[in-house]
């Protein structure tokens, strides 16, 4: 099937529909349950959908979870790309703290999706795009090394994050947007000659 798993469309429209609605039932139940709790049962019947449907599109409920938590992938990735010109250290971009204030909600079902660290496989997804993303960021500028500090960037974002979700660093979403901003300013202006 075609379509574009960075916005996590098929291209069919009754597909994505579906996805959606599977989506949109995981995160809702997992408002009101750990993650390991949540059934297939339980979730399709919240979705209104039959269990043959459910396996139709996802092999199990761990492929639904890294899907259904995949935006916060794109909006990571997008927040910490949301400027232009010249950056002021002082001010992070409003896309960075409203990032970090939306994954709140939603803590819960990351932690069990992103290990502390950065590791599992939201945090492998993570690490992915944001490194490529990065790396190209880097290459249109014309920056030093951008494999080299696009790989620094993601890993240390991946993991504060994933660290910050599991309560490791004691921030709230704006101190922790404007903590991670600055850091990665330093990163991405340290010499490398």
């Amino acid at each position: 099937m075609s379509g574009d798993p960075r916005t996590g469309t098929s291209g069919d429209p009754r597909t994505d529909r579906t996805r959606a609605r599977l989506r949109a039932a995981l995160l809702d139940e997992c408002r009101e349950r750990p993650l390991a709790e949540v059934s297939v049962a339980g979730l399709v019947r919240r979705a209104g959908l039959g269990r043959a449907t459910f396996y139709l599109h996802y092999p199990d409920l761990d492929a639904l979870a890294v899907d259904a938590c995949a935006e916060i992938v794109r909006d990571a990735v997008e927040a910490l790309h949301a400027w232009r010109g010249v950056p002021d250290p002082e001010d992070p971009p409003s896309a960075l703290t409203e990032f970090f204030s939306g994954v709140v909600p939603h803590t819960a079902l990351y932690r069990a999706l992103l290990r502390e660290g950065g590791g599992g496989p939201l945090g492998d997804l993570l690490h992915r795009e944001l490194r490529e993303r990065s790396r190209r960021e880097r290459e249109l500028v014309g920056a030093p090394a951008p494999d080299l500090v696009a790989s620094v960037v993601a890993s240390a974002f991946t993991g504060l994050l994933a660290d910050w979700l599991h309560g490791s660093v004691d921030a709230g979403p704006e101190d922790m947007a404007a903590r991670v901003w600055r850091l990665l300013l330093a990163l991405h202006t340290t010499p490398l000659g």
